[in-house]
């Protein structure tokens, strides 16, 4: 058995593997935000570009084609294995990137922004950081993975203005081509291989049907978390830019100066909440008050969205608030869904997710330009108190956490398997003949006895 002080820090795997693959991630976000701050000026450029609807459009494709394919590409990942799927998401984007950068006009922009969006790798990624890491460190994985796309979009602030003086807006689209490529490299060579499968079958598609992740209340409450809050971050930073010009005095050029300080302040902010969240069972208390402190974030913004250094502080309050429950909500959909149709929950989880950035943008436009920005933040308000009021009854699974016990040469892979996930308190298992041992998912009272005589039976 391992130690338990083996198993209270990640292994240098562990770590190579969160790493690597939030460096995936962030490459994924950085095709959505890095077009944000200048792309709207360089459309004109282009055929039809002066159609606002059309640059709409091309900014808003990227995660409608998300959105349609994360669950197919989820469950392709369940079947066909999380790397070829990765990869087949990279050669898209990067395909998409290279055809947006060769556009001559509005429409292949809008082309290549759908083709970047079809490289749907959400799901794989996160279904396979849940693969080489253990429950009990799950998630510090998702909060590198979910920190990742508030890093990237602060960064995004940073670099996109610099970027397009230096190459323009085709070299930008060329960058993000390149950085794909990059990452089929990284993903090869850099991420731990997969581990071995279940040795009775591949996964059962049976199993890892849709109907079955849908019909899962506790994974319906977590998507309709994500949904509502990146719906509400997408709608406030419709408000927020204009805000800073308005109350700030800040140029855009200098809106780095207020995004990144509070983004990285949350980072350090949230670890010890993140921290507290993973031990003594307080994951849905932290859980529930980050909802209920971006209710009164929201409205904040709503009633002190003129006063400058006020919109500072609740930037930073968001950001905390953020931070904490983009981790903790992939985190709670791999321990909640099925061991064989986690890919499908997660592709499920990742399509409400950019189904809420397209929501949250189209909505908060409308908002904004039919009544003020401060009904944008009482909208806001009004949705995650929805969301709170959703989540309040939700259930936490118990702690999970890992054993590796040793088989015998001789031990019949398959029986052993069916015999050990029948055994109290154990959640999953993976034999692996060829390194004789034995992988196990346990719950807190797990019957060690058990095991270790089926263990003892099928030396």
């Amino acid at each position: 058995m391992q130690s338990a002080a083996s198993r209270s820090r990640m292994t240098g795997e562990e770590v190579r593997a969160s790493l690597s693959l939030a460096s995936l991630f962030a490459l994924r976000m950085l095709g959505l935000f890095l077009i944000l701050p200048v792309f709207a000026v360089f459309a004109p450029q282009l055929s039809g570009g002066d159609n606002l609807a059309l640059v709409g459009l091309a900014l808003g494709i990227y995660g409608l084609t998300q959105a349609v394919l994360q669950i197919p590409y989820g469950i392709a990942a369940d079947r066909y294995g999380r790397k070829r799927v990765i990869i087949l998401g990279l050669v898209l984007f990067a395909a998409g990137s290279f055809l947006a950068a060769a556009a001559t006009s509005i429409w292949m922009a809008i082309l290549g922004r759908a083709v970047q969006g079809a490289g749907a790798i959400a799901a794989a990624v996160m279904a396979l950081a849940a693969d080489l890491t253990r429950d009990e460190h799950r998630t510090k994985v998702m909060a590198m993975i979910g920190a990742s796309i508030g890093l990237v979009f602060a960064l995004s602030l940073v670099l996109a203005p610099a970027l397009y003086r230096w190459i323009g807006m085709p070299g930008i689209f060329e960058l993000t081509g390149v950085l794909a490529l990059l990452g089929i490299w990284v993903t090869l060579k850099v991420v731990p291989r997969e581990p071995a499968k279940q040795v009775d079958h591949a996964p059962d598609l049976s199993e890892a049907t849709l109907r079955r992740v849908l019909g899962n209340v506790e994974l319906l409450r977590l998507n309709a978390g994500i949904f509502a809050l990146h719906m509400v971050q997408m709608a406030m930073f419709v408000v927020v830019p204009h805000a800073l010009i308005d109350y700030g005095g800040l140029p855009v050029s200098s809106h780095w100066m207020v995004y990144l300080p509070v983004v990285l302040a949350s980072f350090v902010l949230m670890v010890p909440l993140i921290f507290a969240a993973e031990r003594g069972g307080r994951a849905r208390r932290v859980f529930i008050g980050a909802v209920a402190s971006l209710v009164l974030v929201m409205m904040g913004f709503a009633l002190g969205l003129e006063r400058f250094w006020l919109m500072v502080a609740l930037l930073l309050a968001f950001f905390v608030c953020f931070n904490i429950l983009e981790a903790s909500l992939p985190s709670l959909v791999s321990r909640i869904a099925p061991p064989a149709a986690k890919a499908t929950a997660l592709g499920v989880y990742n399509t409400t997710q950019a189904l809420g950035l397209f929501a949250g943008g189209a909505l908060g436009g409308w908002i904004a330009e039919h009544h003020s920005g401060q009904a944008v933040f009482l909208f806001g308000a009004v949705v995650v108190a929805l969301w709170l009021a959703v989540a309040w009854n939700m259930k936490v699974p118990p702690p999970v956490s890992t054993r590796t016990v040793p088989i015998g040469a001789a031990a019949n892979a398959a029986e052993l398997r069916r015999q050990l996930v029948l055994v109290p308190g154990v959640r999953d298992a993976v034999v692996v003949p060829e390194e004789r041992v034995a992988h196990l998912k346990v719950m807190p009272g797990w019957d060690e006895a058990r095991v270790a005589e089926l263990v003892a039976e099928h030396h």
